[in-house]
C-alpha cells in the first residue's frame, strides 16, 4: 500500500474527504505548500461541497487540478461515507482520477500507539445490533485487521478500550472507554509514512459483509395461492 509521501510526490495535490463522524473534515494537501483543511460539525452532503470549495479557493486552484482523492471509507457513518463515495464517483466522471482509501479506527490505533500507549488495546465504536467495530493492538504492538465483535464478547476481553467521541453510537460501550479526539489533519500529518491507504478504484462505504440481496418472484393472489390458516 503506498505511502502518503509517495502519493504527494506522485500526484501533487490530494483531496482529503472524511465525513465517518459527525465533523465533516476536508483537506487539501499539496507538496509545494501547507495542508489546508476545513474541520466542522455538519450534514456531510452540504458540507463536502462548500468546505471542499473553500480549500481550493483558498490555495487558488480548480477542482481539475487535484491529482487523486482520499477519503475515509468507515466504519462510522454509513450515510456520511457513502455520501462521500458518491461525489467522488461523480468527479470522476467528470474527469478520472486515482482515489485511495483509509479506515478510521485503523488510523487511530496506530496514532495511539505511537503516543507512547503500550497494548493490548483496542479502539470501538458502535456498528449496532449489539455489535463494536473493534481495531485491536496486541502487547507487541500489532495493529489486527478491523473486526465487528459481539457487545458480549467484548465486555469479556481483559484490553484496555478507546473510542472517539465525535463518532455516534447508540448503546452504551461494553465496558469504560476513554475518548481520544479523531482529527484527520493531525493524524495523517504524523504518519505520513505508514501504509494506511489502498486504492479504490470504485469509492464505496465498507461494510464488513456484503449485502445480501433476495430474489423477488412476482405472483398472482388467487384463492390457491392462499395460505391456509
Amino acid at each position: 500500500m503506498p505511502l502518503l509521501t509517495q502519493l504527494l510526490a506522485s500526484h501533487g495535490r490530494l483531496l482529503v474527504l472524511d465525513a465517518a463522524s459527525t465533523r465533516v473534515q476536508v483537506g487539501l494537501l499539496r507538496s509545494d505548500a501547507p495542508a489546508l483543511w476545513r474541520n466542522r460539525e455538519a450534514e456531510a452532503g452540504a458540507a463536502l461541497f462548500k468546505d471542499t470549495q473553500a480549500v481550493l479557493d483558498e490555495a487558488g486552484v480548480k477542482l481539475d487540478d487535484v491529482g487523486a482523492f482520499i477519503f475515509c471509507e468507515g466504519p462510522g457513518s454509513m450515510l456520511g461515507t457513502r455520501t462521500v463515495a458518491m461525489t467522488i464517483r461523480t468527479w470522476q466522471v467528470l474527469r478520472p482520477r486515482p482515489t485511495y482509501a483509509y479506515q478510521s479506527l485503523t488510523l487511530l490505533a496506530h496514532n495511539i500507539r505511537f503516543t507512547g500507549t503500550v497494548g493490548p488495546f483496542a479502539v470501538i465504536t458502535d456498528a449496532r445490533r449489539n455489535t463494536w467495530n473493534t481495531v485491536a493492538v496486541t502487547s507487541d504492538g500489532t495493529v489486527q485487521p478491523l473486526q465487528r465483535l459481539p457487545v458480549a464478547e467484548l465486555a469479556a476481553r481483559p484490553e484496555r478500550l478507546y473510542s472517539p467521541p465525535v463518532f455516534r453510537a447508540w448503546a452504551p460501550p461494553p465496558r469504560p472507554t476513554r475518548d481520544y479526539p479523531y482529527t484527520v489533519a493531525a493524524l495523517l500529518d504524523a504518519h505520513a509514512e505508514l501504509d494506511l491507504f489502498s486504492a479504490a478504484p470504485a469509492p464505496d462505504a465498507f461494510q464488513h459483509t456484503a449485502p445480501e440481496y433476495k430474489k423477488w418472484s412476482a405472483q398472482v393472489h388467487s384463492a390457491a395461492t392462499a395460505t391456509p390458516r
